[in-house]
């Protein structure tokens, strides 16, 4: 089976994104699936003006081979900014061909401090991987209150958030 990337779709360094990134991961690997992590903080600063459009540094070029040409299975972890997702995200999905999406699995976690998880942004999230041929997994997971969710250790503090999780997964490996 083919690595799964997990994409924490935020540049913000230290992010609560990037803590249930990480706990997506052992899921993953608990399950002996072969797992990456994408953390937006490797993208480059200027990837909106220096790395679209046909424009691309070598650096950039084998970050797109290695995390998503090479890969037919995505979870992205995102989390709420302004009602919807990280604009770092769209500039990301845009700086690519759309056939680099075409055709491939997304499973969509919301994460946000307020009650709604980010369902919004992972509708619009939805929208945007529809339009590029993705076949979005129907079990989105909004985790609200993310701040009350995660201990001091960055693990979930809550066993049926765990629960919910780990269901996801489960039906996410089976497409």
């Amino acid at each position: 089976m083919e690595d799964i990337v997990v994409i924490s779709s935020t540049n913000r360094p230290d992010s609560n994104t990037l803590k249930v990134s990480r706990i997506y991961e052992k899921i993953l690997k608990n399950r002996d699936i072969g797992v990456k992590i994408l953390d937006f903080n490797v993208l480059p600063e200027n990837i909106a003006f220096a790395e679209a459009f046909g424009k691309r540094s070598e650096s950039y070029a084998r970050l797109i081979r290695d995390y998503v040409s090479a890969t037919r299975k995505f979870i992205f972890v995102v989390p709420e900014y302004n009602g919807s997702f990280p604009g770092i995200l769209k500039v990301f999905l845009e700086s690519m061909h759309p056939r680099e999406w075409a055709d491939k699995h997304a499973c969509l976690v919301g994460v946000s401090d307020g009650r709604a998880g980010n369902l919004r942004g992972l509708d619009h999230l939805t929208g945007v991987l529809n339009y590029l041929k993705v076949h979005v997994y129907h079990n989105k997971l909004p985790i609200s209150v993310i701040g009350k969710m995660l201990g001091p250790d960055g693990e979930f503090s809550n066993d049926e958030q765990m629960t919910a999780c780990l269901a996801q997964v489960d039906g996410f490996l089976k497409c």
